[in-house]
């Protein structure tokens, strides 16, 4: 019993710690509505923008008309938001690690991009983009409120209508489609 108490006071007492990293990659956090650690919203974040940058400059070779429009603006204002945690970063106002690469769940969809086909592709970029922008309006309402440092918790908040802006734009590109490659028959 003695030995039964001691591991669940041990296993209370790291559960905030694991939480922090665990919880953002399991979802635990966002549907329990707490905030990420910095780390892991800087983390988060940084991938985020690597993967709508690159997916974007694919949509601007491979995608439609309004998907190249969608895609400019995405480039553009993700390499924005990049720069700026860079420089907060790099400013030394936020302690945390900068990935460099895609972590393998990024970079399995910008492999299924890489390898679609016209058609395909239009169905998946923008499906992959309402999702995106869904999750990283989470992400950032999230540490907007409760996050642990004050200048990315700024920053975040200012971000944040931008991202909402960019969610709706995502899911319009799917009622922009013509009829014919939206399976309806003319």
């Amino acid at each position: 019993m003695r030995r039964s108490m001691i591991a669940v006071v041990c296993l209370l007492t790291a559960a905030p710690a694991l939480a922090q990293s665990v919880g953002e990659k399991t979802g635990v956090n966002s549907v329990l509505g707490a905030s990420p650690s910095t780390a892991d919203f800087v983390k988060q974040v940084a991938i985020s923008d690597m993967f709508e940058i690159e997916a974007s400059k694919l949509a601007q070779q491979k995608g439609n008309a309004t998907e190249k429009k969608f895609a400019s603006q995405m480039v553009t204002d993700h390499t924005k938001t990049s720069t700026e945690l860079k420089g907060l970063v790099s400013g030394g106002k936020v302690q945390a690690e900068l990935p460099t690469a895609l972590d393998s769940s990024h970079q399995s969809k910008l492999d299924k991009l890489k390898a679609a086909n016209e058609r395909d592709f239009s169905s998946e970029f923008d499906s992959m983009q309402v999702s995106a922008h869904k999750d990283a309006v989470d992400l950032f309402e999230r540490y907007a409120k409760g996050g642990d440092n004050a200048d990315l918790k700024d920053w975040a908040g200012k971000t944040l209508p931008a991202l909402k802006h960019h969610l709706q734009m995502a899911q319009d590109l799917d009622k922009a489609k013509p009829a014919a490659t939206t399976g309806e028959r003319r």
